[in-house]
């Protein structure tokens, strides 16, 4: 008799796959306007000082700071300067009314804000009453303060978010080159399957893995082919899959994956590819498959993730493997989401040899409460949840431990 070898644990199966990826190579170049959510290939330098002169931070006055020593200095104000404009030298005895923004004439060394200041209209022109003795630099952001002229702003392999464009934009980068969109294809397999709008038969359920995975796969800015519900056939699962093959990078799919008379992922992937995964000692989620297929008359294949057709397990799956193994398809090296230690305002006595991944929300006290049913077919659960306590194996949890928690915000996107 054979021994069955044991299960990957939840970290080993990501290892595998990580490892596996080999990062999309084309590349294309787009507006920066453009770019939002997708993967930075080339690290960009900035060709110029941000600011990229002395400014200064507030409405004021710019002045000599040894023109301002003990207070109440009394200063003709020599000039006004808007932001966009150019001063003149200040002379010593004056003070320039400066705008936000608005570049430090030469000679002036600091900036009083206006609320420390009063100003006197007079024949001879306006005074000023500087009410503070600045120290010098005050209120000045100085030349290349933020980014220096020949540095690195974004590393490849950055998921450019708004903040980042922002940071491109700053530094004058008109188009950025971005990584290809992953291409992926994805099938649901299940006779007892229907769509929304159509009646239910006996014995039938809507597909809701075909809303969640899409949505999902759309956060993450794939192309995305939706071959649809396959029926319950080997040859109708194969044929998918060898379509699928010729022209993306990853082929996805739910159901199919256990060990029944009529699951026929396995089979299919064994017979069009290789089957490289199958089964990961969590919960919910066992069902888990990764391989390749083979193309067709081509070089290459197509990785293949097979996850479980109940509604939670295949959007936990989905979340803890195939979201970081899509964003290092595009060349993300830190893949990993932020966990927060948090107490458990609640008790969990039902421990399981795998490592579960149970459905809770944060509480008005910065606690975790745990939803009440953590069945791998309660989609309730994910929508009332704000992400996942990760839980040990063999791990009971007692009202007020510290649990490991991952948000959905650091899941999701």
């Amino acid at each position: 008799m054979t021994e069955r070898k044991p299960m990957l644990s939840a970290a080993e199966a990501l290892d595998f796959l990580l490892a596996a990826v080999e990062p999309i190579a084309q590349t294309q170049t787009l507006p920066t306007l453009e770019a939002n959510g997708r993967v930075l290939a080339v690290a960009q330098t900035s060709q110029l000082n941000v600011p990229p002169m002395d400014n200064t931070q507030m409405d004021g006055y710019a002045v000599r700071a040894a023109d301002c020593a003990g207070g109440n200095a009394r200063l003709a104000v020599s000039q006004r300067i808007p932001a966009g404009h150019v001063g003149q030298a200040l002379q010593p005895g004056t003070a320039a009314r400066i705008f936000t923004g608005a570049m430090i004439p030469p000679g002036a060394d600091a900036v009083v804000m206006q609320e420390q200041c009063e100003l006197e209209k007079t024949a001879e022109g306006d005074i000023v009453t500087i009410r503070h003795a600045p120290k010098t630099g005050e209120w000045i952001r100085r030349t290349g303060e933020d980014i220096r002229a020949g540095s690195i702003i974004l590393a490849a392999g950055t998921r450019l978010r708004a903040q980042e464009l922002g940071l491109a934009a700053s530094v004058g980068l008109a188009h950025l080159p971005v990584v290809r969109k992953p291409r992926v294809a994805v099938f649901f397999t299940g006779d007892e399957l229907a769509m929304p709008g159509e009646p239910l038969k006996p014995g039938a359920i809507y597909n809701s893995n075909r809303f969640t995975l899409r949505g999902l796969l759309e956060n993450l800015g794939c192309e995305i082919t939706d071959y649809g519900i396959v029926p319950d056939s080997l040859q109708a699962t194969r044929d998918t899959l060898r379509r699928a093959a010729a022209d993306h990078d990853l082929i996805i799919t739910s159901g199919g994956v256990s060990v029944g008379e009529e699951d026929y992922i396995k089979p299919a992937v064994e017979a069009e590819g290789r089957l490289n995964m199958w089964q990961i000692a969590i919960k919910p989620g066992k069902p888990l498959a990764f391989g390749q297929i083979d193309r067709t008359g081509q070089d290459g294949c197509a990785y293949f993730i097979g996850l479980p057709g109940n509604p939670v397990s295949s959007f936990v799956t989905f979340l803890l493997f195939v979201r970081p193994f899509i964003l290092r398809l595009q060349g993300v090296a830190d893949v990993a989401p932020r966990a927060f230690n948090l107490r458990a305002d609640f008790a969990w006595a039902k421990a399981d040899r795998r490592n579960e991944f149970l459905r809770a929300k944060i509480n008005e006290q910065g606690g975790l409460d745990l939803f009440p049913n953590q069945g791998s077919a309660v989609l309730t659960s994910t929508v009332w949840g704000s992400g996942l306590i990760d839980n040990p194996p063999g791990q009971t949890i007692a009202q007020g431990d510290t649990v490991r928690f991952l948000p959905f915000s650091e899941l999701l996107y």
